[in-house]
């Protein structure tokens, strides 16, 4: 990804996130994807580490952060190692990902609007 782009994604995903600190930010975005991988609601996580849902919620919202045991059932539960949760690669191609996403979005965004000019 060249400089500029990658400049322009960490500035948007830092409107997003907030004041998320960056360690926040790598396990939101890890709990998320591993979870959302192997099919697991918010609910369902929760159940397998017996919480509540609202918690996992706030985990991913970068608004709580768990124990040191919480971290281990969690990463239990969604086939990881605790330490994985905390990996830069993982979270780096959900940042990759979601930027890619948001590029398409504004590209159809901008063909829908020149088609609809140029219509006129």
């Amino acid at each position: 990804m060249c400089q500029e782009l990658k400049a322009t994604y960490i500035f948007f995903i830092s409107i997003k996130i907030g004041e998320m600190t960056e360690l926040r930010k790598i396990l939101s975005a890890n709990m998320k994807a591993y979870r959302t991988e192997l099919g697991y609601s918010q609910a369902r996580l929760a159940e397998l580490v017996n919480t509540a849902t609202n918690y996992i919620a706030q985990i991913e919202c970068g608004k709580r952060f768990p124990t040191d045991t919480m971290l281990e059932k969690i990463a239990s539960a969604l086939r990881k190692r605790a330490y994985e949760l905390f990996s830069v690669v993982q979270y780096e191609r959900k940042v990759e990902k979601d930027w890619q996403t948001q590029v398409l979005i504004d590209l159809e965004h901008f063909i829908h609007a020149r088609i609809a000019k140029l219509k006129k």
